[in-house]
């Protein structure tokens, strides 16, 4: 073999091997960052902004939120690096099954068939009637 011929292949691998690595490296998605209660309420605000929260629940670790708003609630759930919000009505979400200390919210969609949230107690305890 002619030795620029395996000169220019073996420059050829490394440029080839460093393209995948960079496109490996760029797919890595950053997480989301969590929730605290004024992200949570502009998350909310962007999806429902005819919605007035009256109260609000961030889940642990901040990886979702639950609001009331009169009647409804709204749902975020975190979902890949970003946040879903969805909205239903508050008894839905009061009568969602709470075990283990996970919330877990009946959705009734295909494309988000479920929401669980992680909270220490539900129905907690500030809970307004």
């Amino acid at each position: 073999m002619d030795q620029a011929f395996l000169i220019q292949f073996t420059g050829s691998m490394a440029a080839v091997a460093v393209l995948v690595g960079l496109a490996a490296w760029a797919r890595i998605g950053r997480p989301a960052p969590g929730l605290d209660e004024a992200r949570a309420r502009d998350l909310l605000g962007e999806d429902f902004p005819e919605q007035r929260i009256d109260q609000l629940w961030i889940a642990r670790e901040g990886k979702g939120a639950l609001a009331r708003s009169g009647a409804c609630a709204l749902v975020l759930v975190q979902v890949g690096d970003g946040y879903a919000a969805r909205r239903l009505s508050w008894c839905q979400a009061t009568s969602a099954m709470f075990r283990n200390g996970l919330l877990d919210i009946r959705l009734g969609e295909v494309a988000a068939p479920r929401a669980v949230l992680a909270f220490d107690n539900w129905p907690p305890a500030d809970l307004a009637a």
